[in-house]
């Protein structure tokens, strides 16, 4: 008799069609839907009432994720040949209190005067502000492009704040815009100033706001039974990195550049979480430390990414109150000194390849340059990679120079030397600072910040020391110092002089390139990124997951509730998974066709459908997830074609060359 195979549930000249994946506009709340429905994360504690900003992800979610920090190991650790670290998610408090995140860390909040509800203030400015926007265009007729609707930053609280059809002067209009633009680059106080003046009250009770007040944002803990050891959970990886920078030099024996990496988890106490996994208290990180010279910050492999395009967007537009992107090549970008250094150069664009390679949509991403008042206080120049998502451009990625900063401080602090060593192949005549102190009046100024102050000192560069020379001619110099202080001093007390000695050896601190990946939101802008809906049924979801990060890698199933059929799936599985394929065996009683479309949910980009023919040819089908084409080959040839296709050797038209095209009938014996 002649069996179809059930997966051709399409004729297959329909298959040569392109794939239309905007016949239908995305829509945020079936996606989430089918998240919740799919278990790719949910709530965590949920039917306690759940906790703002703590999730846990589900099968789909856990592998998803574990996909992409494999990914993300792949591109960086193995092929740049890092050094990996796992350290301790508690810090001891005096550790974070050199770094500065104790007394810096921190972000600027708000009050209802009335019912003491909480608003982070630039969050609550930008909300307003942009809702007022809104309704001056609803108000003059001005019909918003859906892009334009999403080109904001928090679309969520966008719902949360209701727009009112009112016109505004076009001089306020301007102001507004400007505001926006600059919206990351103003302090508490400022923040407070634009409350004031633009007349900022809590959206659903239009009661008055406090003035803003800083917020810390690490969680603190007591280590011991006593807790006599104060301690945080760390916001970042980044200082087990540098309290561990001896070890690591001395196991890549001695020399500069190299890289340490980590991949952990963070913390960090929100004030209002809130956007799903964009924001939460719980997260994970992955980070790269590349230490250099900072006499030279070129890098080896630049030439590899040098011709990689990237969508920037400096500060000194920003800073002007506008948002225009410019679209150039890494090594235009580093030789006009737009982006600082070749090294930095380097990390964003290889930041870029990363995201391109686990599914970001590469229009959807862009390189927005840090403004003054946002700059973290180490950072010399720092970049954040922004994915535009329903919320609008989001902070995924951070590439920053965080020059010797952390290393100095922690080297201050604990009086180790975390200083390169570089033998010299001949002795030379250098110029120097040094430094003299008046022993006596030096104590009685500063008294027991005296010996940190003058081992900041000696520690400083050149170039800084001679910054401080300079100043002191006019009689005093401001220092600042591992607590994260400030010290004037006096020509009176400190002389610093020009020498000249011989050195044999050149002993400097690295300075540090650092990557930050925020996972979670990484991984849920590929969520929505690869979301669409068939053309021809708008509840027919599908995640085009690449098959690098997808969960499952191949669904398996057969035509019929066969007894033989039914055990044929579970052995290819069998087959699949000895090879590290990630198969799932649908064997219910479910159609074909709703078999599919439920995987094609889960983002599984390949299906292979056993019928009577594989009983008696030896022959099992091949899916391809967004297309839904077909070829057809030997079960051996079939699993070794997907096991290709999943490593990325070969895609789905170099399968059509291994395997014959399926036509949609066979005749078989059942």
């Amino acid at each position: 008799m002649v069996t179809q195979s059930a997966a051709s549930t399409s004729h297959p000249s329909e298959l040569a069609q392109p794939v239309n994946k905007t016949a239908h506009e995305f829509d945020k709340t079936t996606l989430d839907a089918l998240l919740a429905r799919r278990f790719f994360f949910a709530p965590a504690f949920e039917i306690y009432g759940g906790v703002a900003g703590l999730y846990d992800y589900g099968p789909t979610g856990s592998a998803l994720q574990a996909n992409v920090l494999d990914a993300w190991r792949k591109h960086y650790i193995i092929e740049e040949d890092m050094l990996e670290l796992d350290t301790t998610i508690m810090t001891l408090s005096e550790v974070l209190k050199t770094s500065g995140h104790v007394d810096k860390f921190a972000d600027w909040m708000v009050k209802d005067v009335q019912t003491g509800e909480i608003f982070r203030a630039d969050h609550l400015v930008e909300a307003v502000i942009e809702a007022r926007l809104k309704g001056d265009k609803e108000a003059r007729g001005v019909k918003e492009e859906p892009v334009v609707e999403e080109d904001d930053k928090k679309k969520k609280k966008k719902k949360n704040v209701k727009s009112v059809a009112i016109k505004l002067e076009d001089g306020v209009v301007a102001e507004y815009e400007s505001l926006l633009a600059q919206i990351d680059n103003y302090t508490g106080p400022e923040l407070g100033e634009l409350v004031r003046k633009h007349n900022i009250r809590n959206p659903a009770t239009g009661n008055e706001l406090s003035e803003p007040v800083e917020f810390n944002l690490m969680f603190e803990s007591n280590i011991g039974p006593t807790g006599q050891i104060k301690g945080y959970l760390r916001p970042e990886t980044a200082q087990g990195h540098f309290v561990n920078f001896a070890r690591l030099l001395e196991f890549n024996n001695g020399k500069v550049p190299f890289a340490s990496a980590q991949i952990g988890r963070s913390f960090r106490n929100e004030i209002a979480p809130r956007q799903g996994l964009l924001r939460v208290r719980e997260f994970t990180m992955a980070e790269i430390e590349h230490y250099v010279d900072p006499l030279d910050k070129r890098h080896a492999r630049f030439n590899e990414v040098k011709d990689v395009k990237l969508t920037l967007l400096p500060k000194d537009v920003q800073s002007e109150g506008r948002t225009e992107t410019t679209q150039m090549t890494v090594g235009d970008a580093v030789a006009q000194k737009i982006v600082d250094n070749e090294t930095l150069g380097y990390f964003l664009g290889r930041t870029q390849l990363f995201l391109e390679k686990i599914g970001i949509d590469p229009t959807r991403t862009r390189c927005r340059q840090h403004m003054a008042n946002e700059m973290a206080h180490y950072a010399a120049d720092c970049w954040d990679f922004e994915i535009q998502s329903s919320y609008g451009w989001i902070e995924c990625v951070g590439c920053a120079d965080r020059s010797a900063y952390d290393l100095t401080v922690h080297s201050v602090r604990t009086k180790q030397p975390l200083r390169v060593q570089q033998k010299l192949d001949q002795p030379r005549k250098v110029e120097k600072l040094d430094v003299h102190f008046d022993a006596k009046k030096f104590g009685m100024t500063f008294k027991k910040d005296a010996t940190m102050i003058k081992e900041t000192l000696l520690g400083l560069e050149k170039d800084k020391l001679q910054c401080i020379k300079d100043e002191l001619v006019n009689g005093t110099s401001s220092v600042k110092c591992a607590d994260g202080k400030s010290y004037d001093i006096t020509s009176d007390l400190v002389k610093i002089e020009p020498i000249t000695v011989t050195e044999y050896m050149r002993e400097f601190t690295p300075n540090v390139i650092e990557p930050s990946f925020g996972i979670g939101r990484i991984l849920y802008s590929l969520l929505e990124h690869s979301y669409w809906a068939r053309e021809q049924d708008k509840a027919r979801g599908v995640l085009s997951l690449p098959s690098v990060v997808a969960p499952i890698k191949c669904l398996i199933v057969t035509i019929s509730q066969d007894a033989e059929l039914r055990a044929k799936i579970h052995e290819i599985s069998r087959k699949m998974r000895r090879i590290g394929i990630a198969s799932r065996v649908d064997d219910s009683s479910a159609s074909i066709g709703k078999k599919y479309a439920r995987n094609d949910e889960l983002g599984t980009p390949f299906g292979c459908t056993v019928d009577f023919a594989t009983l008696q040819k030896g022959t099992i089908t091949l899916r391809e997830r967004d297309s839904t084409s077909q070829l057809i080959g030997q079960v051996d040839d079939v699993i070794s074609v997907v096991d290709q296709l999943v490593k990325g050797t070969i895609d789905w038209q170099g399968a059509s060359a291994k395997l014959e095209v399926y036509s949609g009938v066979q005749d078989v014996e059942e």
